[in-house]
């Protein structure tokens, strides 16, 4: 009963952060999203999924083996916090050049350098060390202190983004500056207030023993952002400016319906990490998808209805892609399953193996969605087909993830 009690507190106080990041995404994303021009939205959108896809190679990888030894191991976090300082600034020049061909694969025709530098330094870098320090306080059952973090940072972007209304100057290369600006005070805010203090202490010896798993995690995380924003890369080289703004707002208002989601399988995640075991039942996997499925579902169709009702509620830009929310309606659950599986895989040590099923999934999905914007030009089709495409990823996921699960797990 104490373990229940104990659970359900710790659900609350991760789900009070998800529900204030929520609020305050919200109102970032409705004031970024009327401030900018569609065009400009969608170039800072699409430039911020690469930013985020980056960041994954911040400190090859360590960040997760903090998160491993902050859950089972507290006491050595201080030895791992210096080898993760020491492969971050080790990592910089590999963040450098992913940017740099990036930008020329898919920006160049389109977004200045300057403007595209500034949001890669404030997601793969400022965020992602903010990030790493929630992540830390999360595997220590900090969860109310990892939620203060989150909402307060989210909140400083909505203020930022608010005070860029106010700017003379309304144009991409100014909101960048905010965008920087805002996210180097949050990770300020982290580290004077939340980062855990324990003395730093080299020992090259631990590191290069994890180092193997954490390059495997670096790779798969790179790999899993890849296979979730390469919609947004594709659609601005195969499409414009304009059709990748209108997608990326539809596909915000998804991502807004996965962060209850995120919660629940973050907790699921560090409860394997202590007991592999535990999804050995199928009634109790499928049981867990289901609901997963049908909340990220009825999420994004009461928003749909809503936005039918009253197109303006989020704004005169938004209003413009309101009509196509419906049209994505199972979209939501099949991505928030896809993830939910790769975390599984996560949880149980088999980072290997994870890696590859998320390069074949980033490869699917770029066959699939070259097809699709090959094949249609109108935005609604565009969006409906999105529905088979993440049907088909689903299937190949839960195959993959599930033959996977049926190997022994790796102890920590």
């Amino acid at each position: 009963m104490t373990s229940q009690r104990q659970v359900l507190r710790d659900y609350l106080a991760t789900i009070s952060g998800s529900a204030g990041r929520l609020v305050f995404s919200l109102a970032y994303f409705v004031i970024l999203a009327n401030s900018l021009s569609i065009a400009d939205f969608g170039l800072f959108a699409t430039a911020s999924a690469a930013g985020v896809m980056v960041g994954r190679i911040l400190a090859l990888g360590f960040t997760a083996t903090l998160y491993r030894i902050a859950t089972v191991k507290p006491r050595l976090l201080g030895t791992y916090a210096a080898g993760f300082l020491v492969l971050t600034v080790a990592s910089l020049p590999l963040i450098a050049l992913a940017s740099v061909a990036l930008y020329l694969v898919f920006f160049a025709g389109d977004m200045k350098v300057l403007p595209f530098a500034l949001v890669i330094a404030s997601d793969a870098i400022a965020w992602r060390l903010t990030e790493t320090v929630i992540v830390v306080n999360n595997g220590l059952n900090r969860f109310g202190r990892a939620a203060v973090i989150l909402i307060v940072s989210v909140g400083i972007r909505a203020l930022a983004a608010l005070l860029f209304t106010f700017h003379a100057s309304s144009d991409l290369l100014t909101w960048t500056v905010f965008y920087l600006a805002a996210n180097s005070a949050a990770l300020v805010f982290a580290l004077l207030f939340y980062c855990p203090r324990q003395r730093l202490r080299l020992q090259s010896a631990l590191y290069w023993r994890r180092l193997p798993d954490a390059l495997y995690v670096a790779g798969a995380e790179v790999l899993f952002y890849l296979q979730m924003e390469l919609d947004k890369l594709l659609v601005l080289a195969l499409g414009n400016p304009q059709l990748a703004g209108i997608y990326a707002i539809i596909m915000r208002l998804v991502d807004l319906t996965a962060i209850p989601i995120r919660s629940f399988s973050m907790l699921l995640v560090q409860r394997m990490m202590r007991a592999p075991e535990m999804l050995n039942r199928w009634k109790l996997r499928l049981g867990i998808e289901g609901a997963i499925f049908a909340v990220s579902t009825l999420a994004l169709a009461s928003l749909a209805v809503i936005l039918l009702f009253y197109p303006t509620l989020l704004g005169r830009n938004v209003a413009e892609a309101a009509p196509l929310v419906i049209l994505a309606l199972a979209v939501p659950g099949l991505r928030n399953l896809t993830e939910y599986q790769a975390d599984l895989l996560f949880a149980r040590g088999q980072t290997f193996i994870r890696a590859v099923n998320l390069g074949v999934l980033a490869l699917g999905k770029a066959a699939l969605l070259s097809l699709v914007l090959k094949n249609f030009t109108e935005t609604r089709d565009i969006i409906l087909s999105l529905n088979a495409v993440f049907a088909v990823l689903y299937v190949l996921s839960m195959v993959l993830t599930y033959r996977a699960l049926a190997r022994p797990a790796k102890r920590v």
